[in-house]
This record gives structure tokens, sequence and C-alpha cells, in this order.
């Protein structure tokens, strides 16, 4: 992704101060009916290619906020993932969830853009972020009123990740190099990981079952489940035990 030129930056810069409350996504994953889940919009993946191409952001949300999902996930990265700043703010628009940006987040000037695009928060990949840059995207977010969700795969990373205490994690169950999924990842890593973190488990999902192998996790990222099917509505609430 380009770098912004010194005025737009500081446009961003200048919005996102002013920007109203968000919709408070941390706080959207402590309450409400176990399980909670993070409903996903994508149209792409890197280990599966098109998911599907006629997918509308707008009605997703609102099947997604129907369905009962605490918050709503919506791809920015655009190579990999076909995604862009439009379906993030057509998905927001539609609905009354809390939304996070997810991209591969790795410069300063991301984090107000993100705010003036509209995320409620962000997702911030321990994997592409050293310890101390991810610290000060940490910082940034706070500065600026977004959430962050910090995400980790492996023991070493949510070592890694411990001492930042931060408020929200994730644990992907996909190997980012082999994008192979195994739900034993997040039951290896919940132990290292701070008690008062909210904990997300990300991939693999597909049916009520494999959640409630997961009581101790806080919320569930689920997206290709919801994606694929033809009644998004219905199949969170079968998700959700309904």
């Amino acid at each position: 992704m380009p770098l912004p030129e010194a005025d737009q930056l500081a446009r961003w810069q200048a919005e996102a101060l002013a920007a109203p409350p968000t919709r408070h996504f941390a706080r959207a994953l402590r309450g409400g009916p176990w399980p909670r889940i993070i409903a996903e919009f994508k149209r792409a993946s890197p280990s599966k290619g098109l998911l599907s191409g006629g997918l509308d952001p707008v009605v997703q949300a609102r099947a997604y906020e129907s369905g009962g999902a605490v918050a709503m996930s919506v791809l920015t990265e655009e190579a990999y993932f076909k995604g862009c700043a439009k379906d993030l703010q057509a998905a927001r628009a539609a609905c009354s969830l809390p939304v996070i940006r997810k991209d591969f987040l790795l410069h300063d000037w991301e984090i107000p853009q993100s705010r003036c695009w509209g995320a409620d928060a962000v997702l911030l990949i321990a994997a592409a972020l050293p310890s101390p840059r991810l610290a000060r995207m940490l910082e940034l977010c706070q500065q600026y009123g977004l959430d962050a969700l910090v995400e980790v795969h492996s023991e070493e990373e949510a070592r890694m990740v411990a001492p930042l205490q931060p408020a929200l994690i994730g644990i992907n169950n996909r190997d980012l190099e082999s994008f192979r999924v195994e739900l034993d990842v997040t039951r290896r890593l919940l132990p290292i990981l701070p008690d008062e973190s909210v904990k997300v488990s990300e991939s693999g999902f597909e049916n009520s079952e494999q959640l409630a192998l997961f009581p101790e996790v806080d919320a569930f990222l689920i997206g290709e489940t919801l994606v694929r099917t033809e009644e998004p509505e219905a199949c969170l609430r079968r998700l959700r035990g309904q």
C-alpha cells in the first residue's frame, strides 16, 4: 500500500481524533449469551481462492446481526482477500454491530486511516509486527480510540505478546505458511495468555459442537463457514445452538 501524502495523513489524524465514539468492539466480546461470534465478511482467501465473488456486504451484515453475531469482521486487504474500504463502510452502515478492520496493518498511519474508514477495531498480527512495533501500534490504537485484536498462532508469538497485556488476543488456528488448520492450537496457547485478556479463537469452526469444546474462549471469529452458505442467518443460529 503506498504511503499517504503528508496532507492526507494530517487529515486522517485530525478526523480520527474528532470522530464520534466507536461501537465498543471489546465490550461486545465480553457481554451477551455464549457462544459469542464475530461474523466475517470476505470474498476470497489465500488458501481457498475465491469464496463468494458476488457477496454483498449490506446483505451479509444484516443477516449476521439478525443471526445473533456480537460483532463483524470485514477484510479490506485487496490482493489476497479482494476486500476494500467500501466493504467495511457499507457493512457498518447496514447494521449496529461493532466492526473490526481485518488487514495486514504495518504502519502508524493505518491506525488513523482505519478510524476514518469507520472501523471500531483493527487486527494486529504478531507474526508481522516485532514487539516494539506492536507496542507502538497498540499505543496508537488507544490514542485514536480503537480496540485492537492482537493475533497469535504459535507459542513463541503468545509469549512475546503476553507482557504487552493486550485487552484482546486472537488465536489463529490456521498456520500462516502451510494454511493447515488445527483447533488444538487454541488449546495449546490459552494457558500462555494473560488471564485479563479477552480470548478469541479464529478459523476452522463449522458447527456448534466444535465451539462447545472451548468454553474458556470468550468469542469465536468465523468466516468461511458463513460466506459459503446461502443462509448465513440460519447458519449463525445453528452455530449458536438455536
